[in-house]
């Protein structure tokens, strides 16, 4: 059977290629594929206890057992209408995208954030506070000075997570809305890569939804950033990803076998 296979961040420079498509046995596991790997690139092998593993664009564990046009996204640690639309239908799509705006705006994009356009159409009458978290480019890592950086994602998938943390914020924190905008590709030092902005009644909410969809977002979403610096480029040090998305179900990492 065929299996999509895509590459992100450190990985995708290690096995030299962004995606490709293997041949599986049917009923073959991720364990396999990951396998498949370590027997290719010896220095995969190193990699798999802190990668994370998305099946269709779902986390997955290594005992799910993979089908015939699957798509399988290798993760490392993680740091758009028709003319043929009718107008009815068009109003009812305007209707709910207005309600789900009310509730903030998520997004990926290429372009400069704005940090106070995203804010002021966030804000309601009767909101008391509208806590902002601007992540911007700094110009030094560790003692090196960094040019800019280049940030990219498994897109739909980074998407849909992002829309899902901001869902689980205004749940868990109850806050009125959350808006969540990360840019990709090449950012300038003083950009900003990542734009919080969370909306409630009371500061102390706000505070507490905004901190925790970034320090969630870091660890949970697929998107990896390049660094830059006036002696090389490396991809940045993720944070290891939480263990209920590297295991999840509590199954177990793979043990690449070299005797196979």
């Amino acid at each position: 059977m065929k299996i999509s296979v895509l590459f992100f961040g450190a990985l995708k420079d290690l096995v030299g290629r962004s995606a490709e498509s293997i041949d599986l046995p049917e009923g073959a596991q991720v364990r396999e594929l990951l396998l498949y790997y370590a027997r290719r690139a010896p220095r995969f092998e190193a990699m798999v206890p802190s990668l994370a593993i998305a099946v269709n664009q779902e986390y997955s564990g290594v005992e799910r057992t993979l089908r015939d046009g699957d798509e399988v996204g290798l993760l490392p640690p993680v740091s758009g209408g028709s003319s043929t639309e009718k107008p009815t239908e068009r109003a009812a799509e305007r209707s709910a995208e207005r309600a789900a705006e009310a509730l903030g705006e998520v997004r990926i994009v290429r372009e400069r954030i704005d940090a106070a356009i995203v804010a002021e159409g966030l804000k309601r009458p009767e909101d008391g506070a509208a806590v902002i978290f601007d992540g911007v480019v700094r110009d030094n890592t560790r003692g090196r000075r960094t040019l800019y950086l280049d940030y990219e994602a498994y897109e739909p998938m980074a998407l849909q997570q992002m829309k899902s943390l901001a869902a689980q914020a205004r749940e868990r924190f109850a806050v009125r809305a959350a808006s969540i905008v990360h840019r990709l590709g090449r950012l300038e030092i003083g950009e900003t890569s990542v734009l919080i902005v969370v909306a409630a009644a009371h500061r102390g909410a706000a505070f507490e939804a905004c901190r925790w969809i970034i320090d969630t977002l870091k660890k949970t979403v697929p998107i990896w950033k390049k660094e830059y610096f006036e002696d090389g480029a490396m991809w940045a040090d993720g944070e290891p990803f939480p263990e209920e998305i590297r295991r999840p179900g509590g199954t177990a990492g793979v043990q690449p076998h070299h005797n196979e």
